[in-house]
């Protein structure tokens, strides 16, 4: 059904239904926790809130608390942390014409960890806008370590995709290598292990609505840009000199997609670490559904992601109650088989 559409009514159509979604997905997961709060009961609250109707109270004073204070602001976040990582992961694959390209391919994941590292030996104490200092320090490793990739990559005003992902292989063991060694030495530098291994496993950390002021525009707004590069995107997928003779500008077009690709991925490294899977497995399952005009793959991927995360954090917080399960392992532990089943499902070769 979905081939026959025309391109605007199937994107809208697609938009439509994963949004509605989203939505509900979203409800659904700030009604579970340590206090179940009835789900009709969080829909009035939220309605109200947004002034469309003027329910009577019949809930607890606190529940509300719990819901706008706690739980909507988490599930926003984690909303915003899936739909930046699916999204970069498409860039980057489109990009790199890599299949196995994911959002930290180019050392954005090693530098982030190291950034955090440092922040925990720093004898400082400090909040930025809402966020305190491993935040910060995982936001600006990640897009330093980008920096310092593409500048060892770039050879005479042009940028080869097999340099880049050498360069940032390489760049990434020495940064790995580096914070192993500073957790090896964690009696002198009195680093806190469990809060690195929360970081590395993903856990997402968002405290309040500050956060979430900050993060939104980043993500929202790197999307609808990534939106734009859709068609260069396709034109990529015939490789550089095939998108050069369409008249893309190839060198300055890898630029900005790594840029907004970069930018997606450390905002959303600051408030969950690193969380892998979402921005490598999600792209291709759209793709496997929707096909490769990313048009429509970059807003689908950014949907899907969204629910996925939101769905993997409500199964990590529950399955094992009180104890938190780390959202990385439940996005493993989930998305891998559905992956498989969906490409097995296809009954016909992957095509990239």
């Amino acid at each position: 059904m979905l081939n026959k559409l025309k391109h605007g009514n199937k994107l809208i159509l697609i938009l439509t239904l994963m949004g509605g979604v989203l939505i509900i997905i979203s409800l659904i997961a700030s009604s579970f926790g340590a206090v179940t709060i009835p789900l009709p009961n969080i829909f009035k609250m939220v309605l109200n809130k947004i002034s469309v109707f003027d329910f009577p109270n019949t809930w607890r004073a606190v529940d509300e608390t719990i819901i706008f204070q706690v739980r909507l602001p988490r599930v926003i976040g984690g909303a915003l942390i899936g739909a930046a990582l699916a999204t970069a992961g498409v860039l980057f694959q489109g990009l790199l014409r890599n299949p196995m390209a994911d959002p930290y391919i180019i050392g954005t994941s090693s530098g982030a960890a190291l950034g955090a590292t440092i922040a925990m030996i720093l004898p400082l104490n400090f909040t930025l806008l809402g966020f305190g200092l491993i935040p910060v320090a995982a936001f600006i490793g990640a897009l330093v370590t980008v920096f310092l990739v593409y500048n060892l990559a770039r050879v005479g005003g042009k940028t080869p995709i097999i340099s880049m992902l050498l360069a940032g292989f390489v760049v990434s063991a020495l940064l790995t290598a580096v914070m192993a060694f500073m957790m090896s030495m964690n009696e002198r530098f009195g680093l806190d292990l469990h809060s690195i291994y929360s970081f590395l496993m993903g856990h997402i950390s968002v405290t309040g609505w500050g956060q979430i002021m900050i993060i939104a525009p980043l993500v929202i707004g790197g999307i609808i840009t990534a939106r734009l590069f859709a068609i260069h995107l396709n034109a990529f997928s015939l490789g550089e000199e095939g998108a050069a003779y369409l008249g893309i500008e190839v060198e300055k077009d890898k630029i900005l997609v790594l840029a907004l690709g970069s930018l997606l991925t450390a905002a959303a490294v600051s408030i969950s670490g690193l969380l892998g899977f979402v921005g490598l497995v999600v792209p291709h399952a759209m793709r496997l559904l929707l096909g490769s005009d990313h048009r429509i793959l970059l807003p689908a991927s950014a949907l899907a992601g969204a629910v996925f995360l939101v769905i993997a954090d409500l199964l990590a917080r529950t399955l094992l109650a009180p104890v938190e399960i780390p959202v990385g392992i439940i996005t493993a532990i989930v998305g891998a088989p559905f992956f498989i089943y969906l490409l097995r499902r296809t009954k016909k070769e992957y095509a990239f």
